[in-house]
């Protein structure tokens, strides 16, 4: 992932973390940069699990989501 891929769109989806068989909508993003952002505050609330679908068809993972949240390339 390259700094200018924050700057294009994504769309994030939330699954709760506790519940199996729901489904959840997609909701699309101007940036890669907003989704993180709100990604990371689900994570932070201990019961959400985001996944994100980048412009370039990347899914991000949670656990992705997590690991790089402190990478000077993502802010």
């Amino acid at each position: 992932m390259t700094p200018s891929d924050l700057d294009k769109r994504a769309e994030l989806t939330i699954w709760p973390a506790r519940a199996t068989g729901r489904s959840a909508e997609g909701r699309p993003f101007a940036t890669l940069r907003e989704a993180l952002a709100v990604a990371l505050e689900a994570i932070a609330s201990d019961d959400a699990r985001p996944w994100i679908i980048t412009e370039a068809g990347d899914i991000l993972s949670p656990r992705w989501i997590q690991a790089h949240s402190r990478s000077r390339s993502l802010q």
